[in-house]
């Protein structure tokens, strides 16, 4: 079996059949942190994917073999997304939240609802739908430097560590914009919810 700095190595040398087998490592992370990072944007994760393989073979050159491919790829998509973001969207980025508090232990982090049943029933389908264009409506609300903590860290499953690296910023910062982004998705849920209950769940709108 080649492995992974053979096949950079050969496409390096332009070997077009070696890139494809590192895109085909890699090409689902990137498209799942594309399609949550531009919620709001579809047809701007189908961009972003493109954008990072092409981006990744004209600099490849420049990767230093020591380094993580993964976390470089995850760089280059993460930049992708929030200029692109940036330039349409024109958002403010809003420092306040970076400040240091005293909640950077995720230990009691809230965690995402488990789905057990292979095969829901058409109820438990019609919730889970419900629930995944809540998650998709909150994240296109949350700013896009948190956005990118969130799922980095939530979705695509990173140390905070990595994440860190990812993005190029302190382990501080990431803790905090993660516990600040997760907050603010807490609060979106429970708006989404009061105003409207999932069906089958019971409660009623006064």
């Amino acid at each position: 079996m080649t492995s992974e700095r053979e096949l950079i190595e050969k496409s390096r040398n332009g070997d077009a059949e070696a890139f494809s087998r590192l895109v085909s490592r890699y090409e689902d992370r990137i498209y799942r942190l594309a399609q949550h990072v531009c919620s709001g944007l579809p047809s701007d994760a189908d961009d972003v994917y493109q954008e990072t393989f092409l981006t990744a073979f004209k600099k490849l050159k420049g990767f230093r073999q020591d380094a993580d491919l993964g976390t470089w790829l995850y760089r280059i998509a993460s930049n992708l997304c929030f200029m692109r973001y940036r330039r349409k969207k024109r958002e403010p980025f809003v420092p306040l939240l970076d400040r240091p508090h005293d909640h950077d232990d995720e230990r009691d982090a809230p965690r995402g609802p488990q789905y057990r049943d292979p095969e829901p029933t058409p109820e438990e389908a019609a919730r889970k739908s419900e629930l995944t264009a809540a998650v998709s409506d909150a994240l296109a609300r949350l700013p896009v430097d948190y956005r990118l903590v969130v799922v980095l860290r939530d979705v695509e499953g990173l140390s905070a560590e990595r994440t860190a690296k990812v993005l190029k910023l302190s382990v501080a910062a990431v803790k905090s914009r993660l516990h600040r982004g997760r907050l603010f998705l807490r609060d979106e849920f429970r708006r989404s919810f009061d105003a409207n209950p999932p069906r089958g769940s019971g409660i009623s709108k006064p």
